[in-house]
């Protein structure tokens, strides 16, 4: 498997074509500790974190980047509560490029003028909304861009109409991922999942009529593919999947999550899943699921294997923080392709060709996985399927 650190490097300068401005991250990148964290952050109090007060004391260099932020997280957690909660949502003037690529559940959203009229959208939907902080995993540097994996838990209150209907009254409380890259203030990428599928069970609608409706109005293919990814290529004649060892986590992070999905996912070797997982692994997955344990997490695994029996997979994008004596906190972009051949939550088999895309966040303590959160396209997948 290939990930998006074979990209091609890019020359330094600031053109405006996104893989001019893209650039791969080396172990280098990676931070060796969380001096830098959510959690450190966290212990100044939630007034420090919030304010928009004066100058900071930068904790790493920032060129370019407001001077009243102290460090990467600080940028991520205060632009976020300033544009969602205060409500300045045209500070996305301030802090995304005007070329930006949003990639979502459904497919790209170019531009910031289009991420402001989404934003007024849902902040008119859910006019008490309120995005939480749960972690923010970073990396890379003012050189070559900050990478960072935030997740968020959302709370809000349906009260204003949605594109899928009038208000309904209804609280909704889901998380989702966004993983962005940022340089000089300006977010240029931004891949972003939310439970679109969650929310709309907690709306009490109907998910796949859902589904059908938005991909009747799509305008074409039911979801657009990520221009930014390495397509995941299926076995031809009798060829066989690589059989990877799963290494020592605190050895290689990399090599470690390379081998991992593809053991798991193409090799499908599900016996790996007791050296990946710590028993007590607990994993958060979309519309509000969680599994507790190996056993429930290798259901999962059989469940979309069996509906998607030539599902080939994909890493795109990695990036940790961390060291072997305190762990590490791991954020994984991946791409799949499959055909929805079997029964399942899907519905029956249609026979569809369907691309899947997710973000994981691993917890990672004495070389396995403790904790896990993953994120994908689930209502982009039914649009495909029942499009």
């Amino acid at each position: 498997m290939q990930s998006s650190n074979s990209l091609p490097q890019t020359t330094g300068s600031q053109s405006d074509d996104i893989f001019q401005r893209f650039e791969p991250l080396r172990a280098e990148h990676m931070p060796k500790n969380f001096s830098i964290s959510l959690d450190s952050y966290r212990k100044g109090g939630t007034d420090r974190f919030l304010s928009s007060g004066p100058k900071g004391q930068r904790r790493h260099p920032m060129r370019g980047f407001e001077e009243t932020y102290s460090d990467i997280i600080d940028y991520i957690v205060r632009i976020t509560h300033r544009i969602w909660e205060e409500k300045n949502i045209g500070y996305i003037y301030d802090t995304y490029s005007h070329d930006c690529r949003v990639w979502d559940d459904v497919g790209l959203q170019y531009g910031r003028d289009k991420i402001v009229a989404d934003t007024v959208h849902t902040n008119n939907a859910f006019p008490d909304i309120r995005l939480v902080a749960d972690e923010v995993i970073w990396a890379g540097d003012e050189k070559i861009g900050f990478h960072t994996s935030h997740r968020t838990m959302i709370l809000g209150t349906n009260t204003g109409f949605t594109r899928f209907g009038s208000p309904t009254g209804r609280a909704v409380r889901l998380f989702c991922i966004a993983n962005c890259v940022s340089r000089q203030n300006e977010i240029y990428l931004e891949h972003v999942l939310y439970d679109t599928a969650g929310m709309l069970k907690q709306l009490g609608m109907d998910i796949a009529e859902c589904a059908k409706e938005a991909a009747s109005h799509s305008g074409g293919e039911p979801i657009a593919r990520n221009f930014m990814a390495s397509e995941p290529v299926r076995l031809s004649g009798q060829g066989k999947p690589k059989a990877a060892k799963i290494p020592d986590a605190v050895e290689d992070i990399r090599e470690f999550v390379h081998s991992s999905f593809n053991a798991v996912w193409n090799r499908r070797d599900l016996s790996a899943l007791e050296r990946l997982y710590a028993p007590a692994v607990v994993m958060e997955g979309p519309t509000g699921r969680v599994y507790r344990g190996i056993g429930q997490i290798r259901s999962f695994a059989l469940s979309m294997l069996a509906m998607f029996p030539n599902l080939a997979m994909q890493v795109e994008d990695i990036y940790w923080m961390g060291n072997p004596d305190e762990g590490y906190l791991v954020s994984v972009r991946w791409g799949a392709i499959g055909s929805h051949r079997g029964n399942g939550p899907y519905g029956p088999p249609t026979g569809r060709e369907t691309y899947i895309w997710g973000i994981t966040q691993w917890q990672i303590k004495e070389g396995k996985v403790q904790r896990e959160w993953t994120m994908f396209n689930e209502f982009g997948i039914l649009m495909q399927i029942l499009g």
